[in-house]
Formats: C-alpha cells, sequence, structure tokens
C-alpha cells in the first residue's frame, strides 16, 4: 500500500505491510506548508547550536530534539487517523511517544546497516519527511523483510541482506512508518542544504515521561548520532568515513563471538 492515503488506510493492510516487509508509506499526510516554515526554523536553529567535535559532524548525520515547534504535524497525524492506526495496530503495547528528528547535512557519508535498539524491543517508527527526500539528498535506505527473524551480523552479511536495498524517496508531507527492528541505514546527502526528516516513536523505551515537545524547555537540541565526541570516539568516526568495510569486519569479528547481541535489552 505503498501510496495509500493515510485519511482511507485500511488499518489492517497496513498492518500486514508493517509486520511483512516492516514499513509503509503514507502519501500526503502533513500539510507542506507548515513544514516548509519549519525546514527554514531547523536550518537557522542549526546555525545558532554549539557545535561538537565528532559525534556524527564528521560523517554527516546527527539526532536532533526539534521542541514544541514541531507540535503541528503531530496534531496533523492525529487528525488524519495515523495514531489511531499506529495504536490500534499496537494495542495492548507501550505506545509512550517520543520526538526526534535525523540532521543529514551535505557531504554525508553512508552509513552502516543497523537496527535501531534491540531486536525484541520492537517499537514503531513514524518519519515525516519535512522536504522532498530524494536518492539526492539521502533517502533512506531500507532492507524490507529483515524485521521478520534476527540476524546477528555475520547471518545478514553472508546472506547477502545487503542486495534487497530499498531507498525510499518521499515528498515534504508523506510519513513512513517502519518497524525499528528493520535494518535500514542513512545515505549521502549529495545537495548543498541539511536534510531533515522528523520521528515519532511508538514504545521506545527512552521515551520521556510528560508531555514529549517539552524535553529540554521544548527548545532545539542536536546531539550526537553513533560516535561520542571523545578523542577515541572521534578517530572511529573518521576511520569509519575512510574505511568504511573496517567498522564491518569488526561487526563480523564481534557477532561470530556473541551472536545473540542486540536480541534484547539485557544482552
Amino acid at each position: 500500500m505503498d501510496e495509500t492515503m493515510a485519511k482511507s488506510c485500511d488499518v489492517h493492510a497496513l498492518q500486514q505491510d508493517i509486520d511483512t516487509q516492516g514499513y509503509a508509506v503514507l502519501r500526503n499526510v502533513v500539510s507542506r506548508q507548515p513544514l516548509t516554515e519549519f525546514a527554514g526554523i531547523v536550518a537557522e536553529a542549526f546555525e545558532r547550536a554549539p557545535k561538537f567535535k565528532g559525534g556524527g559532524m564528521v560523517t554527516g548525520h546527527l539526532n536532533c530534539f526539534p521542541g514544541r515547534c514541531a507540535r503541528f504535524a503531530w496534531d496533523e497525524l492525529n487528525a488524519s487517523g495515523v495514531v489511531d492506526a499506529v495504536h490500534t495496530i499496537r494495542a495492548g503495547r507501550p505506545n509512550r511517544l517520543r520526538v526526534t528528528m535525523n540532521f543529514n547535512m551535505p557531504g554525508s557519508v553512508a552509513q552502516h546497516y543497523h537496527m535501531d535498539g534491540a531486536y525484541l524491543d520492537d517499537f514503531l517508527i513514524c518519519n515525516v519527511a519535512v522536504v522532498d527526500t530524494t536518492l539526492t539528498n539521502g533517502a533512506i535506505d531500507l532492507l524490507p523483510g529483515t524485521n521478520r527473524t534476527f540476524m546477528p551480523f555475520w547471518k545478514y552479511a553472508l546472506s547477502r541482506q545487503y542486495k534487497k536495498t530499498t531507498r525510499i524517496e518521499m515528498q515534504a508531507g508523506d510519513v513512513l512508518l517502519r518497524r525499528s527492528n528493520l535494518w535500514h541505514r542513512g545515505m549521502p546527502n549529495h545537495s548543498k542544504v541539511a536534510r531533515p526528516l522528523l520521528s515519532f516513536t511508538f514504545g521506545e523505551k527512552s521515551a520521556p515521561e510528560g508531555d514529549p515537545f517539552e524535553v529540554n524547555n521544548g527548545e532545539f537540541a542536536f546531539y550526537t548520532n553513533w560516535y561520542n565526541t571523545s578523542r577515541a570516539g572521534r578517530l572511529r568516526e573518521h576511520t569509519f568515513k575512510v574505511f568504511p568495510l573496517s567498522y564491518s569486519a569488526y561487526r563480523f569479528a564481534g557477532s561470530l563471538r556473541n551472536g545473540k547481541r542486540g536480541y534484547a535489552s539485557w544482552d
């Protein structure tokens, strides 16, 4: 149901897509004009934000808390019926909300394929395209169906799961619903401007108590993604950028030693 409008979506079909393929796309859910204004606010916030060394600045992918000014998108997700559909799909499970954003900077590199969190602790991610997202500015890469069974990295590599690569291009206002245990990666941004992507997560263990839009007093905050800002963390990030296969080799060896790593949060 890749082209389904959110307001008329069949929840059963939506759940089937999410369970079997790990994702579904809903078109034209959030209004374009407020998203365009929001994209400008994000760009200004990044220019004002204190900069750190490493932590994603080298590879070009940052995390961001978008603050209370992202609430409009949540309101439209509610009005469209997307939130009700998610709650139906996740009936009886925790659905506490966390609000984040991926900030893909110009000149970024491809991330390694990964899940978000542990396999058994899966939650649902609702990505909203803030701007038109294309192969040029870093449309996300998914591996359909990899959510259906746990795979240590050695099994992922030997079974060549990466051949399932599927790029998801979206117009501003489109929604990508995906399982957190679906393998995916951020992709290079070859454009001259950053590409923001809003995320509303349902049932994530790190979701805050209270109003999720009032974290950090409701103000923007940019923070690290994958790598820390220590000297060792910066070296690791530079190494991955120059020799990306080095980290794959590290993960392969590690998964042979601990094949259940990432299966559950208590691993």
